[in-house]
């Protein structure tokens, strides 16, 4: 057992996280990510309807008696989105643990906290944590330029961004991007993170509701396999390379380019239907990590967590027994 400050306060049993996936984070995925004593967030947005999350979140409940929460992401749309809806219908289901992510979340921190509700914020630089701590959140999610999804435009990667935070936040950080194994684990923990996320990873799952071309695509990429799009347009992400992220790149290097040259093409409704539901890897935008380089194998959840576990206690033992034989070497001196 490997306790951590963020596993006591949140009340879990292993430090790892599968936070917010858009379409993946479903019941199917997080149920089995909280029977395997992690932490795993329902999507709230990719439920149609605050209605549709309620009953999400039902569901997930007759799939695990572990905790588990609800991802709330804010972000510009073109069509306006119900947030406040979709929050109290997170409220009303007794969820007691939240993770937001994009905009500014003081609004939706401020309902959170009053109705007793944990928040977890993910944010991508030391001063955005920062100002995160200040709105009351009880736990930073730090995102490397390693991850998939929106890393921010500094380009820090987890090696220096995470002890970077942990050197002025004060509340329980959880390192993401790039994690995947138990060796990551230790490391994380090493540079002042309480846990780690893990997404990538947990796509690559026998539970996770996409199709088996995208698992087995994700075990085929090495980690030279993600391109990153839509920094000419100042929201730099990280997704999967194939055919249409490349062709996004290169209409966005475009003099005068603007994002209804890409539009088409970086469609979440395409991505989803063409290559999560279909398979069609070359026929969407989808999101991956660097950390498909660590991804060998399509797992349960179970046996993703177990794994990161026993492989995270043998590297501690090593130390440990490392550490007694240094000792006894200075004894015997």
């Amino acid at each position: 057992m490997l306790s951590t400050r963020f596993t006591e306060e949140f009340g879990i049993e292993h430090p790892i996280v599968c936070g917010g996936m858009t379409a993946v984070g479903t019941a199917d995925l997080i149920a089995p990510v909280a029977n395997a004593g992690a932490l795993g967030f329902l999507t709230a947005l990719t439920q149609p309807t605050p209605e549709a999350l309620a009953k999400e979140i039902a569901r997930c409940r007759t799939m695990t008696d572990r905790p588990f929460g609800v991802n709330l992401t804010i972000l510009p749309t073109v069509n306006p989105v119900p947030y406040d809806e979709y929050r109290e219908a997170i409220i009303d289901s007794g969820i007691t643990i939240v993770e937001t992510a994009g905009a500014n979340p003081a609004e939706h921190v401020a309902e959170f906290k009053k109705a007793g509700i944990k928040v977890i914020h993910k944010a991508v630089a030391v001063r955005h944590a920062l100002k995160a701590e200040a709105l009351g959140v009880d736990a930073i999610s730090i995102d490397g330029f390693e991850c998939a999804g929106h890393p921010g435009n500094d380009d820090v990667p987890g090696l220096i961004l995470i002890p970077a935070a942990a050197r002025k936040v004060r509340i329980p950080l959880i390192a993401s991007g790039g994690f995947a194994t138990g060796s990551g684990l230790i490391a994380a923990l090493a540079l002042g993170a309480a846990a780690v996320n893990m997404g990538t990873r947990f796509v690559a799952s026998t539970e996770a509701p996409v199709h088996q071309n995208v698992k087995d695509q994700i075990v085929a990429n090495d980690e030279r396999a993600t391109q990153l799009v839509f920094r000419e347009f100042n929201n730099t992400a990280r997704v999967a390379r194939n055919a249409v992220s490349e062709e996004i790149a290169r209409r966005s290097a475009l003099p005068g380019a603007t994002f209804a040259d890409v539009a088409d093409l970086a469609s979440g409704q395409r991505g989803r239907d063409r290559v999560l539901t279909h398979g069609d890897m070359e026929d969407g935008m989808w999101w991956a990590g660097q950390a498909q380089g660590l991804i060998d194998s399509i797992q349960s959840c179970q046996e993703i967590v177990d794994g990161i576990m026993d492989e995270a206690d043998r590297i501690v033992a090593q130390f440990g027994a490392l550490s007694a034989a240094d000792r006894m070497a200075s004894l015997e001196v």
